[in-house]
C-alpha cells in the first residue's frame, strides 16, 4: 500500500523545527526571560534609589546650611541680649549715682530753707543709718529752735518727728547773751511727704452772718 505525504514542504520544516525545541531549552529560555526582567527591574530600582539619594543629600546639605545660618543668628541674638543687659545695668548705675549726687544737695537746700532768723548751724554729719543726719547748731532763743524743727517737719522732706537729741544753754558774748546749743537727728526722704494742710484738705470758712435792716 502506497502512503502519500500531502503536507507542504514549509510546514514540514516548521514542524521539524518545533520538534527540535526540547523541554530543557524551553525552561532555559523562560529563566533567561525572568532574569532579564529581574535585572531590568533591579536596574530601574537602583536608578530611582540613586536619584532619591541625591535628592536627600541635597536636602541634607541645605538643612545643614540653614542650621549654620540659624546658629549664627542665635549667637548674634545672645550677644545682643547680653549687650542690652549690660547697658541696662549701666543706665541703672548712672541713675543711682545721679540720685546719690542730687540727694545731699537737695537735703542741704531744704535745711537752709528751714533755718529761721537767729539760728545757725555748726556741724552736719551723716550717721550709719541711711539718709539720717545729725545737725548741730546754735539758736538765740528756744523759739528759734522750735521753729527750725517745725520747718523741717513741714517741708515734707524729713520724716516726722524730727528729734531734738539735746539742747543746752551756753554763755555767749555780752552782745549776744546766752545761746542755745542744740543737736537734732533727722531722717531725709527724697520724695516729699504730704504736709499737714495737704493731708487735712482745704478748710471751709464759716458762713458770715448777714445783717438785716430794721
Amino acid at each position: 500500500m502506497i502512503k502519500v505525504n500531502l503536507l507542504h514542504p514549509a510546514r514540514r520544516g516548521a514542524k521539524k523545527k518545533a520538534a527540535a525545541f526540547a523541554p530543557g531549552q524551553k525552561m532555559a529560555a523562560a529563566c533567561a526571560v525572568i532574569l532579564i526582567g529581574a535585572a531590568g527591574a533591579i536596574g530601574w530600582r537602583y536608578l530611582n534609589l540613586t536619584r532619591e539619594s541625591g535628592r536627600l543629600d541635597q536636602e541634607i546639605a541645605a538643612a545643614q546650611q540653614e542650621t549654620a545660618r540659624l546658629h549664627s543668628v542665635m549667637v548674634q541674638v545672645q550677644q545682643f541680649e547680653q549687650r542690652k543687659a549690660q547697658l541696662q545695668q549701666r543706665v541703672a548705675l548712672i541713675e543711682q549715682l545721679r540720685k546719690d549726687q542730687t540727694g545731699p544737695v537737695h537735703m542741704l537746700d531744704q535745711i537752709s530753707r528751714a533755718l529761721p532768723p537767729m539760728v545757725w548751724l555748726t556741724e552736719l554729719k551723716q550717721t550709719q543709718t541711711a539718709n539720717e543726719v545729725m545737725i548741730e547748731g546754735r539758736s538765740a532763743t528756744l523759739t528759734g529752735l522750735s521753729d527750725f524743727v517745725g520747718n523741717l517737719e513741714s517741708s515734707g522732706y524729713f520724716k516726722r518727728s524730727v528729734e531734738i537729741v539735746n539742747s543746752t544753754a551756753e554763755t555767749g558774748s555780752p552782745q549776744q547773751g546766752d545761746l542755745i546749743k542744740f543737736q537734732i537727728r533727722a531722717l531725709f526722704q527724697r520724695a516729699p511727704a504730704p504736709t499737714l494742710a495737704e493731708a487735712v484738705g482745704p478748710v471751709g470758712r464759716a458762713p458770715q452772718a448777714q445783717g438785716g435792716s430794721f
